[in-house]
């Protein structure tokens, strides 16, 4: 019992440092995000034929095979080129290198946030208005797919640098959130755009609390 205290305070002692490191990362490229995201919408020419909703959902529905193209099938490409001339070629034998696991982790966390970011971006360029207005489509894109490489250069540095890479989650979040609230607004003007954003930010509040608990037990 003597030896399990001071090796949770050490364990509680590396979560807080480690999360510290992390938070340096948004900090710091979230301004840059933000700087990129704006540049962008307002340098970038309108987009031209975005007249109709349909050409506007096709239009972001391209932008999302260059995010897929870009950030998923080559982190595929990298894990299937060096399985082929490593000893992990059996997937069952444990024998993925540091290396290797991870750009698994890189994939398994792109896979969940493209299913962040597809149905967001294809319903943002649904509720522009014009092709002006879907710059902001090509902005989104653009900033995501830099998340994600800052994402995957950063994790192979060390794992908490990869919070920098973080931001394109931020993003797809607000844009979800966005999209969302607009819908729900459709239905029921601002009380239905307020519920599907109350019902989340209380999921993510119980979320939050729960995840805090076992810390301040361990205190």
């Amino acid at each position: 019992m003597t030896d399990e205290l001071p090796r949770e305070k050490d364990d509680d002692e590396l979560v807080r440092r480690e999360r510290s490191a992390m938070m340096k990362g948004p900090i710091i490229a979230g301004p840059l995000a933000i700087i990129l995201w704006l540049a962008l919408y307002h340098l970038l020419p309108p987009i031209a034929g975005m007249a109709d909703t349909a050409s506007r959902a096709l239009f972001a529905l391209k932008c999302c095979c260059i995010a897929v193209l870009l950030c998923f099938l080559t982190g595929i490409e990298t894990v299937s080129h060096e399985r082929l001339n490593t000893p992990a070629i059996n997937p069952l034998a444990g024998r993925e290198s540091a290396r290797m696991k991870v750009n698994l982790h890189y994939l398994q966390n792109t896979l969940e946030q493209l299913v962040i970011f597809m149905p967001g971006l294809i319903a943002l360029a649904c509720y522009c208005a014009d092709g002006r207005a879907m710059r902001a489509v090509v902005s989104t894109t653009t900033v995501w797919i830099l998340s994600r490489a800052v994402f995957w250069v950063g994790y192979h540095r060390a794992p908490r640098f990869r919070a920098a890479g973080l931001t394109g989650m931020a993003q797809s979040l607000l844009v979800l959130v966005y999209v969302c609230g607009k819908f729900g607004y459709e239905i029921a003007g601002p009380l239905g755009a307020s519920v599907p954003i109350v019902i989340f930010a209380g999921v993510e509040a119980c979320l939050v609390y729960m995840s805090a608990r076992p810390a301040r037990r361990a205190s």
